[in-house]
């Protein structure tokens, strides 16, 4: 199994590039870095990650929570959010976007490995989810047309019709 393609979005550059460096000796590709919301979604679209690492503090009009959400709406992206704030108005609103993490720094870097792979797990859980949802829906018109039972001969294999000819 190839290793996941993590974007990381971090204001300060020095913070970005060390969760780079840990990400690196834990065999993950980091498809980009950013410092502002805007160019988190910019980077979502062309990159396409597997998971986004998300300060919520960030530069410019646009703090985490609101990019992580746009990201997770408009690409299905997973996101964890990783930040030194615990107010609970924050965690609040950071919960109201179904983040699949939330790591206070500091972290340990084993901990962030964990966070990653359980996000990672439970988003392709979450895909299998939905695609047999789907699968299901799709059958039920079939179901639904279907009316009684068939029945067929054990032996034989013929079945018999509306009028009782088996055949």
């Amino acid at each position: 199994m190839s290793k996941a393609r993590i974007m990381i979005v971090e204001d300060e550059w020095t913070v970005a590039e060390e969760i780079k460096m840990v990400l690196q000796s834990f065999e993950y590709t980091v498809t980009s870095m950013s410092s502002s919301g805007e160019e988190a979604i910019q980077n979502a679209e062309k990159d396409k990650p597997d998971l986004v690492l998300m300060d919520i503090v960030l530069e410019g009009k646009m703090d985490g929570i609101e990019a992580g959400n746009e990201i997770r709406s408009r690409f299905n992206t997973p996101i964890i959010f990783l930040t030194a704030y615990t107010d609970e108005k924050i965690l609040e609103r950071a919960s109201i976007t179904g983040p699949f993490g939330y790591i206070v720094k500091p972290f340990v870097n084993e901990d962030l490995k964990i966070s990653i792979e359980i996000a990672l797990y439970k988003y392709r859980i979450e895909k299998e989810r939905k695609r047999l949802i789907e699968e299901l829906q799709g059958a039920l018109p079939k179901i639904t047309s279907l009316s009684g039972l068939l029945p067929v001969c054990p032996s034989c294999k013929k079945v018999r019709d509306a009028e009782g000819n088996w055949k």
